[in-house]
């Protein structure tokens, strides 16, 4: 059992983190050390298990929501909301840094012992291969949370967040750049397309990896890097995987839902049932919909009063982390950016006549294909607002599209986000400083 502690003091002491010390349970008479093919599949449930809702958070943030200022949740999310992030009251939430790094450490135990205790075959490379990609998401979020937007020119001298790799007590964890993260990123979505032999996974089992989810997330990380062939690329080999649509016109059910036909990787709770309670839809929110053209709106939101709740989120059946109209909004993407306008027109379409009622679509459509490449990336991006509505995307994307001012209101008060405003990138953890002095 010295091997146990010590994994477990690297987790606390190191990373700065308590949630390691129950670690595995996976024998009637305790806690064991993983040895075989079985063991480390249960250190990857456990993995995937403590995977956390920062992206809830992130909500907060952005221009989705209006707090209600007489939940009682308040307290431990105002601070959030107005972006006080220099002092803010002691019970505020913290964004999960600890959590992400505890996913991180079951990952390398995976990687790493894994790698030679467990003999060859297609179900142990399966498992290494989801260990590389829960890695590399986790790094994902972690440097998109924590690290200032991917920008090409400014990368390298960026500061982006520690890289854990291995399960080693005596490692210094100090930020790495914002380019060696993503490089690491890369790095192990590599390894992953190499390991990974599922094509899908099964309804109830797609909270894991496989080879459409790794295409995904690659399609994410080079579409925030702006390398367009790359991210067009990575989004139609996934769609290779998996590419239907949910279509509103005759099946009325949100398309995030893990059960259904649009679901890449059903990991995420992106909006937590206490936050869904606590707020109302922003009214910029409310006015970028069409309300009775756009199928998604009845879906999305419920009239209350004079303002508009929530409908999506707040259900284990919600669970979403890729899903197949994620991968044709980046394929539109990269196909303006490359300058193929009239292929992203149509790519674009293709998921608008799913989501917009007949009539809708046919005056949408006669609009679309009279934009200009500017005029469409504007539309493209009011797009991906309405279609992923509070599931955890929009304060990413504006970090990476325009750092836009944003305006909240709360008691009365107005607090302001000024345009490129250092507060897109969230500073580290108090609690994360004061246990590592690099930090």
């Amino acid at each position: 059992m010295k091997k146990l502690s010590k994994y477990i003091i690297l987790a606390v002491a190191a990373i700065g983190m308590t949630g390691c010390d129950d670690y595995l349970d996976i024998k009637p008479e305790g806690k064991v050390i993983p040895e075989t093919l079985q063991d480390f599949r249960a250190v990857m449930t456990r993995a995937y298990g403590v995977y956390p809702q920062h992206k809830s958070l992130t909500t907060l943030r952005g221009d989705e929501l209006n707090l209600n200022e007489f939940d009682d949740q308040l307290t431990y999310i105002k601070d959030i909301y107005i972006w006080k992030d220099a002092n803010p009251d002691p019970a505020t939430t913290s964004f999960q840094w600890g959590q992400l790094y505890n996913a991180v450490f079951y990952t390398n135990v995976v990687i790493n012992d894994g790698s030679s205790k467990i003999p060859a075959s297609d179900e142990k490379n399966q498992l290494l291969g989801e260990a590389h990609a829960l890695r590399a998401l986790t790094y994902f979020d972690l440097v998109n949370l924590f690290g200032k937007p991917y920008n090409n020119t400014t990368s390298g001298s960026d500061r982006g967040v520690p890289l854990a790799l291995q399960v080693d007590l005596e490692q210094d964890f100090i930020p790495e750049s914002v380019a060696n993260v993503y490089n690491q990123i890369l790095s192990d979505i590599e390894q992953a397309k190499g390991l990974l032999n599922q094509p899908t996974q099964a309804t109830g089992l797609n909270y894991r990896f496989s080879k459409a989810a790794i295409y995904a997330l690659e399609a994410r990380v080079r579409l925030y890097r702006n390398e367009w062939q790359n991210a067009l690329d990575a989004a139609n080999t996934a769609l290779t995987y998996k590419n239907q649509l949910v279509d509103l016109n005759t099946t009325a059910v949100l398309p995030n839902k893990y059960n259904t036909v649009e679901s890449v990787m059903a990991l995420e709770d992106n909006f937590i049932n206490s936050l869904k309670n606590a707020s109302f839809a922003s009214a910029d929110l409310i006015g970028a919909f069409n309300q009775t053209g756009d199928l998604r709106f009845p879906l999305y939101f419920q009239a209350s009063g004079s303002r508009f709740r929530f409908l999506k989120g707040g259900e284990q059946e919600q669970k979403c982390t890729f899903r197949t109209a994620e991968l044709y909004l980046i394929k539109a993407e990269a196909l303006v950016k490359s300058g193929d306008l009239s292929q992203a027109k149509a790519t674009l379409l293709t998921l608008a006549q799913k989501r917009y009622t007949p009539a809708a679509y046919t005056a949408l459509e006669t609009q679309v294909n009279a934009m200009a490449a500017d005029a469409f990336t504007s539309f493209l991006y009011e797009e991906r607002r309405r279609e992923f509505t509070v599931e955890g995307h929009r304060w990413f994307d504006l970090r990476r599209v325009n750092q836009k001012q944003i305006i909240h209101q709360l008691d009365g008060e107005n607090y302001t986000l000024v345009q490129n405003d250092p507060r897109y990138t969230i500073p580290y953890p108090k609690n994360a400083q004061l246990n590592n002095p690099n930090l």
